[in-house]
């Protein structure tokens, strides 16, 4: 599909520098979505020094299918919107470390340590946690092959794309109510698919048993997601009924939720039951110094949007955050000198 996004680098592939031991970074990113990706870029125009340490840059964004909300691009895969974001950012000779994993943070006064699983240990004097979050799978054959190929997440994102079309929601809860009736809006029928009873709301579900595009089958788990090179249908199973049978469609929405890959920090900062970061309207964390942003924290909506903007904000504030420890240090150095 062709992409009208305004920032093209198309042929452009800059070195890319890995962070490294020797540095002490003022900003050190945790994460390479566009959270952690725009919060560099606002880091590095800002003067810091700045580097990334992520396991895959993109994050989710990768496996979608196609973008048509992000503002300034009609539509764009979310492989050619992360290609964008990485070269905007490699552009201004910010460090990235791909593919690497970090094993401990350990929070200091002056600075941070960030231990990688490799032996490496990195400095920063502000940190920024921003390692997002994993949808929940249905863990059933087909669904990891067909991803990006008419199985998708995010009702959301991709509603748009199943105009006058047939669709089915995979869950039982809010969101997977609240998906089946935003798709309704635009698609020629709904099919909601849950394995037990709702989860939901009750005004929810009244309102989705009030609504005739909308198809419900509960008690029924999906054996398999099937199709060629694309999404084709379901095969399921009543378990009421003990009957199989397939459920067509052009596109499944699996809708069961999202899990913050917050394991990592459960001993660093503060969170909330769900295991999102909490922070503050600037994006700071309970411990000094250290920010969180994007999906991985209390953000009520996880959209690409979203997460960039929060990226910008803590990044701005990272650098209030410098700024004032500067101050600090060149106070404290002229009382010695006294």
């Amino acid at each position: 599909m062709t992409s009208n996004f305004q920032f093209n680098f198309e042929g452009f592939s800059p070195k890319v520098a890995e962070v490294n031991e020797n540095t002490l970074y003022d900003f050190l990113i945790i994460g390479g979505g566009p959270a952690g990706l725009n919060a560099a870029l606002y880091a590095k125009r800002k003067g810091l020094e700045t580097g990334i340490i992520t396991k895959q840059i993109g994050g989710q964004i990768v496996n979608t299918s196609t973008v048509e909300n992000y503002l300034g691009t009609t539509t764009a895969t979310g492989e050619e919107l992360v290609t964008n974001f990485k070269n905007h950012v490699l552009e201004l000779d910010v460090p990235i470390s791909e593919y690497t994993e970090v094993e401990e943070i350990i929070p200091g006064t002056s600075y941070h340590e960030v231990v990688l699983t490799d032996g490496r240990v990195i400095k920063g004097r502000s940190l920024l946690l921003a390692t997002g979050t994993n949808h929940r799978k249905i863990g059933v054959p087909g669904e990891e092959r067909l991803a990006g190929r008419g199985v998708a997440y995010c009702a959301i994102c991709d509603a748009p794309l199943y105009k006058n079309k047939n669709v089915i929601i995979a869950g039982g809860g809010n969101s997977a109510v609240e998906a089946a009736l935003d798709l309704a809006k635009v698609a020629n029928h709904v099919t909601l698919v849950h394995r037990s009873q709702f989860r939901a709301d009750q005004i929810l579900v009244d309102e989705l048993y009030q609504n005739d595009k909308i198809d419900i089958h509960l008690e029924t788990q999906i054996l398999s997601i099937e199709g060629d090179d694309f999404f084709s249908h379901i095969h399921v199973l009543n378990k009421e009924e003990n009957q199989e049978f397939d459920l067509a469609a052009d596109g499944v929405f699996i809708e069961i939720g999202v899990e913050p890959n917050s394991q990592l920090f459960i001993d660093l900062v503060e969170m909330n039951e769900a295991g999102e970061i909490i922070v503050d309207e600037k994006g700071q964390t309970n411990i000094q110094g250290i920010f969180a942003a994007g999906d991985v924290t209390t953000v009520g909506y996880k959209q690409i949007v979203i997460a960039s903007s929060d990226g910008a904000k803590t990044a701005l504030a990272a650098n209030d955050y410098i700024n004032l420890l500067n101050a600090k240090e060149r106070t404290n150095n002229y009382e010695n000198v006294k």
